[in-house]
């Protein structure tokens, strides 16, 4: 996949492409059902599939202050993850205050058709761009007709009882609720981060633990969890403990991971967690003696859910 970061749009990089336009914010299954369309209908006009989003996302420009809104991926990992629908072209469009001020008609000209050369635009339902969000399905089916490029509309894409969307993903994960995510985003939810040095308390209870700096924003809510871990290109079945220790005194708020059969040093290098479902409530236990029985327990229940729950990344 080619990945172009550009707000210069003076001279063509298409003359004949399919594109979608969004933020895809995790991508998850809704969104690759559109890159599916977006490459399905390249194919059947002999021409390039094209995926257009910003950095930052434009929330973190129009509303800067709002700390409740957290990304559920890193702008590397939606790189990774777009890759994977076999897009042609990835444009990165670096999102301003002056950029949100162009209108609707003048993105389509300019970009959409002027410097991709769509002749068909995928988009999901609800989606809207543009001054003023004037850049909805009306309008895009208005200026298709101008200027001669076709528009696929999707339905709303999820179950019976679950929409696929960004949204419910940040909610279910700030939730604790990592399986029930795993079935919008069609993979577990990954947190990528340094170890660092912490206060070694796993190392003094038998099981030495990676602290973790997260380079992700959406952190599961406080609590443990079995997870499986990638270093390198290698998959450990691991326990990862998110809060505050309060069994010892003075902690502070920590993401922390056991590796099962791991003995390797980490410190320094970087690890990926996928998150594969939640064991318990980080508790005050009375004693370090409770402390110890109640991991050695979360340990045999992590090996039991992730003998049978390998990532579906590492499957398809």
């Amino acid at each position: 996949m080619q990945t172009v970061i550009t707000d210069d749009f003076s001279h063509p990089i298409s003359e004949r492409s399919v594109v979608t336009i969004g933020n895809f914010d995790g991508v998850h299954r809704g969104h690759r059902e559109i890159f599916r369309q977006v490459v399905s209908s390249s194919i059947k006009l002999s021409a390039r599939s094209v995926v257009v989003t910003f950095t930052p996302h434009p929330l973190r420009v129009l509303r800067p202050h709002d700390r409740r809104f957290c990304l559920i991926t890193t702008d590397e990992q939606k790189r990774e993850l777009i890759a994977e629908s076999d897009i042609d072209l990835l444009l990165i469009i670096p999102f301003s205050k002056e950029f949100a001020a162009i209108s609707a008609a003048d993105f389509v000209k300019r970009v959409l058709y002027g410097f991709l050369g769509a002749r068909h635009l995928v988009i999901g339902h609800d989606y809207s761009f543009g001054s003023g969000r004037e850049g909805n399905e009306r309008f895009l089916l208005e200026m298709g007709e101008e200027l001669g490029f076709g528009v696929t509309v999707l339905e709303p894409v999820g179950d019976t009882s679950l929409l696929f969307s960004s949204t419910q993903v940040r909610r279910l994960v700030l939730a604790g609720a990592v399986a029930d995510a795993t079935q919008i985003l069609g993979r577990c939810h990954r947190v990528t981060g340094q170890v660092v040095h912490g206060r070694e308390i796993g190392r003094f209870l038998g099981f030495p633990t990676a602290n973790i700096i997260p380079q992700n924003e959406l952190v599961p809510a406080d609590g443990v969890y079995a997870v499986w871990v990638s270093v390198g290109k290698e998959l450990f079945m691991g326990a990862c403990s998110i809060g505050i220790n309060p069994t010892f005194e003075g902690g502070q708020h920590t993401v922390e991971v056991f590796l099962f059969d791991f003995a390797a040093d980490l410190y320094g290098k970087q690890v990926v967690i996928h998150f594969v479902d939640r064991l318990r409530d980080v508790v005050r236990f009375p004693d370090v003696g409770a402390l110890k029985q109640q991991i050695e327990m979360d340990v045999v229940k992590a090996r039991q859910i992730l003998s049978t729950a390998l990532p579906m990344e590492f499957v398809r």
